[in-house]
């Protein structure tokens, strides 16, 4: 299910906007202020932002600016939806990085159009950066994916946990996981606490010794397998 995160500081407009999103199969998560969505969405980045533009402790067009400055934030479908209508605004507002820019009173049909047609738009640039990368990957740099000797047992991870799981055991930090797999590092030692716990093992020293002893070899590992408690 997509995630939205609708930033408003009325929270009327909140509570229609997430119930007309959620109708549509959306899920759906509210922010009074710019600082509370850079919150949430440094915690979980959400698959596209619909924004006020006037709000509290920090407003829109500087949500956005903060957003697009970091790498998580950059590519993030960013729909701004104000009563404010002129024009300065509307240029101001495509100007430091919103993909779309929509006055209240608004058409409910109108702001969901919007929101497929980025949503959409969105998927086709992610699919395209995955295609490069991994004739980048595998194509111009020729490195091997991991594999798994035939004594290993298959591991109790969801499939997220476990692409975290072959990236630590060839060395990587939370940092170069987080870069290599386009999660953020928070995302990363979640995935990291929830494979400890699920594997009964407490660090990452550990959680090498399972994978070595389980059969789980990775060609071209870090350090010859050998990882280091950093994060």
């Amino acid at each position: 299910m997509q995630k939205i995160l609708v930033v408003d500081d009325e929270l009327d407009s909140q509570a229609v906007l997430a119930i007309y999103l959620e109708s549509r199969g959306y899920q759906v998560e509210c922010a009074s202020s710019g600082v509370q969505a850079l919150s949430i969405f440094e915690g979980n980045p959400p698959d596209l932002v619909i924004s006020d533009v006037m709000m509290p402790e920090m407003d829109g067009f500087e949500f956005c600016r903060r957003l697009r400055s970091s790498r998580l934030g950059q590519l993030v479908p960013f729909i701004f939806l104000s009563g404010q209508g002129e024009l300065e605004s509307k240029v101001e507002g495509h100007s430091i990085g919103g993909d779309d820019y929509l006055v209240k009173p608004f058409q409910p049909q109108e702001l969901l159009a919007k929101v497929k047609g980025q949503l959409e738009r969105s998927h086709r640039i992610h699919a395209e950066i995955v295609r490069l990368l991994q004739h980048s990957t595998f194509e111009q740099e020729k490195i091997p994916a991991p594999t798994v000797t035939r004594k290993s047992k298959p591991l109790p991870l969801t499939p997220a946990e476990e692409r975290v799981f072959w990236e630590v055991i060839q060395g990587y930090t939370n940092k170069q996981v987080s870069d290599r797999l386009f999660i953020s590092p928070r995302t990363v030692q979640a995935h990291l606490s929830s494979i400890f716990s699920k594997l009964e093992l407490e660090n990452r020293s550990q959680l090498v010794r399972f994978a070595l002893e389980g059969g789980f070899n990775t060609p071209g590992s870090k350090d010859g397998g050998i990882v280091k408690d950093n994060l």
